[in-house]
């Protein structure tokens, strides 16, 4: 979805205004993140302390609320771009591990009897709960840790309709990457088999890649239709023609993808 958070200020002390694409109102102070309290952000925490609980340490941590009423994250110190060249391939394998570590995490939580989640695109199937928007622009980077902040988004999903979405941005699946088809495939190789997927998720895995990445085309044209903020404004700005020359991108190529995952195409 493509959140791009950015320091605003080098303001040393006080609040420091986060940027990004779609939500508002995002601040630091000192080692928290201030958020606006949305009717999900209850939901968030609970996911947020579970993965926290059982060993997941690639997510901020819930930290309650302000005086104002905002919802309070722990900071996570290190880079964040929306440009995935800098993760080599043993990076790539890295982030496929962690995502599956996130799904294995999820697994396990219950949430809350009266929880209510910010999902904006329906998802394939609900097996569990996932974030929903893993992308560099949401991974924070170090040289020896990975973190996946903005978690707003979270909701019930499947683990293939994340994980095709993480290889969206990852890979990445783009014409405007400017990276050979079979380079394309060898860092989607990478993230999967760091994600551990069998054969047959593989070729499920495939055949969603072109869905995964048209749903996103399709929520903002929706919304430009519709008039509905952010996504009017994105489409105005030309994210729509980028998500859709992206999945003919990937629609175009399904037998690169299989080869590289040592797969037969077999199309849905």
């Amino acid at each position: 979805m493509d959140l791009r958070w950015s320091l605003m200020s080098e303001e040393p002390r006080g609040e420091v205004p986060l940027a990004g694409n779609v939500t508002d109102g995002v601040t630091r102070v000192g080692d928290t993140v201030r958020r606006p309290a949305m009717p999900w952000s209850k939901s968030v925490d609970a996911l947020l302390t579970h993965l926290s609980e059982v060993g997941f340490d690639a997510a901020p941590r819930a930290l309650g609320y302000d005086e104002s009423g905002r919802q309070v994250l722990s900071y996570v110190e290190g880079t964040v771009d929306p440009d995935p060249s800098d993760l080599d391939l043993s990076r790539i394998h890295e982030v496929g591990g962690i995502i599956r570590h996130l799904h294995d995490a999820s697994s396990t939580f219950t949430p809350p009897g009266e929880a209510t989640w910010n999902v904006v695109i329906a998802p394939d199937s609900e097996d569990l709960i996932c974030h929903h928007d893993l992308a560099p622009w949401n991974l924070v980077r170090t040289t020896i840790q990975l973190t996946f902040i903005d978690w707003d988004g979270a909701g019930p999903g499947s683990r293939l309709w994340d994980l095709a979405y993480a290889a969206h941005g990852f890979v990445p699946l783009s014409p405007d990457a400017s990276i050979i088809d079979d380079v394309a495939g060898e860092r989607l190789a990478a993230l999967v088999e760091g994600y551990g997927l069998n054969t047959e998720e593989r070729i499920q895995l495939v055949n969603m890649l072109g869905e995964r990445i048209r749903s996103m085309y399709q929520l903002l044209k929706d919304g430009y239709e519709n008039g509905a903020h952010p996504w009017s404004r994105l489409w105005e700005e030309g994210h729509g023609t980028v998500w859709l020359a992206d999945a003919v991108y990937v629609e175009d190529r399904y037998d690169v993808w299989a080869k590289a995952l040592g797969i037969h195409h077999v199309p849905t």
